[in-house]
């Protein structure tokens, strides 16, 4: 009796032991303030919740009011460190390759493998980064593509315009998936197009997902798709202009002005056109000035990008608190964009805000391509796919929102009812 008292003991002992450590952290130094929630699970429930505000989510809001613009939690199984400072994100970005070194939720790797363009380091990284910027940099844009998506963008726009409605975010997906698959594998990807949107939507929603790999869950749906190592690149291109479309539509309908202005831009180039059946010319987009102001706004307010993860390879000294090598430094990118310091009335869609400011590198204020080393390698794809697409819409079609649906963020950003719309020619 005595000794299995005594083991019940000790084993309350031991459990209060490793729930202290679990709450407290070893550091050599301080750490920054903060919960570390439930063992294990930690703080991971509340920061998946879902919300359809455009605000910064609430779970970190909440901590920045208690805890201020640096504090820890654990998500996934993992220690993080959250930061709302763009001073402090700089200098984490400047530390690539020396304190810190890009990280994704292990779900992610697990998913896309380790050696994708978007986890991958050092040679590798630069090989793989190299290649995309081969197939979708600004040269290969300027000298090949601008056609190739002009013409897929007029077709698609044409087709969508004789059914009685499209979901656009669906629409949009399926087709900027295919081109880039078929620039990245030389293969017609329309062919399964069907099997490919079932296996995105397990992607996705097992994507960025606590990673329990048990029958039923997303995050075991999500790897039943054995998807390619280079998938990384077509979703960080179709899923970041597929949903920026949807959400600049969502901005200009409900801003008539900012919508005139950006039609009166696309027929200003129409009417000083020479030939006027020629496409699209490097020179025309980039003279879409409005154009991009309204794209950046979109990708400001939208924060299609919730968070930038970095992973400590070396302790790292900041602000008196020290973040131990191991942990995980997330970049709040809408805590950034949605600060009222920086950008007035920022939960307003307001374009203009973009006069007179560099409209084609990221800052630490702006972080919607990514920052640093890491900038992302498709962000002219994206900007000139939208371009073209908001190009042909206003200045050749008439479109009606039928079914708007809400902008869900979990923290990523997803449209569970779809965005349907009602496209058709204008008459001229």
């Amino acid at each position: 009796m005595l000794w299995c008292l005594l083991c019940i003991v000790v084993f309350v002992l031991g459990i209060a032991h490793w729930i202290y450590n679990w709450r407290n952290p070893r550091c050599n130094g301080k750490l920054p303030p903060g919960s570390m929630g439930f063992p294990i699970v930690g703080e991971t429930f509340q920061f998946f919740a879902p919300y359809t505000t455009s605000d910064v989510s609430p779970f970190i809001r909440k901590r920045m009011q208690r805890y201020g613009s640096l504090f820890r939690t654990s998500l996934v199984g993992r220690k993080i460190v959250v930061s709302t400072d763009p001073d402090v994100n700089r200098f984490i970005f400047q530390q690539e390759g020396k304190l810190v070194q890009s990280w994704y939720m292990d779900s992610f790797d697990d998913i896309v493998g380790k050696e994708n363009v978007l986890s991958a380091h050092g040679i590798l990284h630069k090989y793989l980064r190299n290649l995309i910027l081969n197939l979708f940099g600004s040269e290969s844009l300027k000298q090949r593509l601008v056609f190739e998506i002009e013409e897929l963008t007029g077709k698609h726009l044409l087709l969508w315009s004789c059914e009685p409605g499209v979901e656009l975010k669906q629409a949009m997906s399926t087709m900027i998936y295919n081109f880039t698959v078929s620039k990245l594998f030389s293969c017609n990807a329309s062919r399964s197009g069907e099997k490919l949107r079932d296996c995105y939507s397990a992607f996705l929603d097992g994507l960025i997902s606590f990673p329990l790999n048990i029958p039923g869950t997303a995050y075991w749906k999500c790897l039943q798709t054995a998807l390619d190592l280079l998938f990384a690149l077509p979703f960080a291109a179709f899923e970041s202009a597929s949903s920026a479309v949807v959400l600049a539509l969502k901005y200009l309908r409900n801003n008539p002005l900012a919508l005139a202005e950006l039609t009166e831009e696309h027929e200003a180039i129409l009417r000083e056109r020479e030939a006027k059946d020629s496409g699209i010319t490097w020179k025309e987009y980039k003279s879409m000035i409005f154009t991009h102001m309204v794209i950046n706004e979109t990708i400001r307010l939208g924060n299609v990008v919730p968070a930038i993860f970095r992973k400590v390879v070396k302790d790292v000294e900041i602000q008196g608190y020290t973040i131990p090598a191991g942990w995980i430094i997330l970049a709040c990118t809408p805590a950034v964009h949605l600060n009222p310091t920086t950008y007035e009335h920022p939960l307003t869609f307001n374009p203009w805000r973009w006069k007179g400011r560099e409209l084609n590198a990221g800052s630490k204020f702006f972080m919607g391509f990514g920052s640093g080393s890491r900038l992302c390698a498709g962000a002219e794809f994206v900007k000139l796919q939208m371009s073209i697409f908001l190009h042909h819409l206003v200045t050749r079609y008439r479109w009606t929102v039928t079914n708007e649906g809400d902008a869900v963020r979990q923290p990523g950003l997803v449209f569970p009812q779809g965005f349907h719309v009602q496209i058709s020619k204008r008459i001229s």
